[in-house]
């Protein structure tokens, strides 16, 4: 909104209105000085002190809507809660933790320390294996071994994350008995199979070089020392794969323990309440339109007080301007009075002697002559 910065009190003083008045008779005064420079500044100034006022008015109207508004959303935020908990398989997580025991920190950290074996010796043993292969591929590009043994973490944790997508208690419980099973169960197969290897292991190198021989004995040792498709033993093959299903299930089983024992003893878990958020972008926002609005208003008001300022200070300084007028012409009334009275006076004293010297020379006449002697 465009204002004006005055640099004086317009329109200026009627000096001919005053001094015009000031000489008529003392019927006509302050009252009429002052509806005449009021109605004199109306003319010039009506249009803007009502915009003034009509803008006060919208400004102050708006003013104590928004701040309505305002109430009401601070109402609003007063009853609500500025974070939440957040829902654990359908349940507000309110209920209170049990703090950390000496017991399941050492279980935590144990399963924790399993892990991290598990993983580490199923990856070295599968790339050691693959090394001693004597495939080109690996001889020649270790690290492509260890690419490939990279698959039993991954394994592990897609196991583990299939646990965590569940949302049914029972369904997880089954889920992890299922898992427990087959860890177990790949342990049993790899104890087995190791058991049934284990003499051929326990033989010295002379001991070895004894048994061999240049004729083919076929498949005397039993199915499991056949050889498959690809030239390896069948009792290989399974120990190979009993051990990495092992250490795939049973680290994802230890994974889910870490999870549980965790979830247990966690603190509270709080989210931010969307409804509070938005409440208190929409309160910022009032407060902020309530700061223009009052400065808008206190502007309207503003020149609306400059301007009725403007009229009395006018009215005031015609006023003055008025009874200076009045004073002078009343002291040169006084003072022509005074003139006039001693003219008069004068006058009177120059008939008075003028009167004086005629009766004088009446009597000097009317005396008779004196007789000469």
């Amino acid at each position: 909104m465009k204002t004006e910065t005055p640099q004086a009190i317009t329109p200026p003083i009627h000096l001919e209105f005053i001094q015009t008045l000031a000489a008529l008779p003392d019927d006509a005064g302050v009252d009429d000085i002052e509806s005449y420079h009021r109605a004199l500044f109306l003319h010039h100034h009506a249009g803007d002190l009502e915009k003034f006022q009509q803008q006060a008015r919208i400004h102050e109207d708006l003013l104590a809507h928004i701040e309505g508004r305002l109430k009401e959303t601070q109402g609003r935020l007063a009853g609500l809660e500025k974070m939440l908990p957040v829902s654990v398989s359908g349940d507000a997580d309110l209920k209170p933790n049990a703090p950390w025991n000496f017991w399941d920190r050492a279980m935590f950290v144990a399963a924790a320390m399993g892990i991290i074996c598990l993983l580490a010796f199923g990856v070295l043993n599968v790339s050691f294996n693959l090394l001693e292969s004597g495939l080109v591929t690996f001889v020649e590009n270790p690290i492509r071994a260890y690419f490939w043994a990279a698959l039993l973490p991954v394994g592990a944790l897609a196991v583990k994350v299939g646990w965590d997508f569940l949302q049914s208690q029972r369904k997880r419980d089954v889920y992890l008995w299922c898992c427990l099973v087959a860890g177990v169960l790949g342990v049993l197969i790899w104890v087995a199979a190791y058991a049934t290897v284990y003499p051929t292991l326990s033989k010295s190198i002379n001991e070895h070089i004894e048994s061999l021989s240049v004729f083919d004995r076929g498949t005397s040792g039993g199915v499991l020392f056949g050889l498959n498709p690809a030239g390896a033993k069948w009792i290989d093959v399974i120990t190979v794969a009993a051990q990495a299903i092992a250490e795939i299930f049973l680290s994802a089983v230890l994974g889910i323990f870490l999870t549980t024992v965790y979830t247990r003893h966690r603190p509270v878990r709080l989210a931010e309440n969307p409804l509070f958020r938005e409440l208190d972008a929409d309160r910022q926002s009032l407060e902020e339109k309530v700061a223009v609005e009052r400065l808008a208003m206190a502007e309207a008001r503003g020149n609306q007080t400059r301007l009725e300022n403007q009229l009395a200070a006018m009215l005031a300084f015609a006023k003055s301007m008025f009874q200076k007028e009045s004073a002078l012409k009343r002291d040169e009334s006084h003072k022509k009075r005074l003139l006039l009275d001693q003219l008069s006076d004068h006058l009177r004293a120059q008939l008075q002697t003028v009167e004086n010297g005629s009766g004088s020379v009446r009597n000097h006449a009317a005396q008779p002559p004196a007789l000469h002697r």
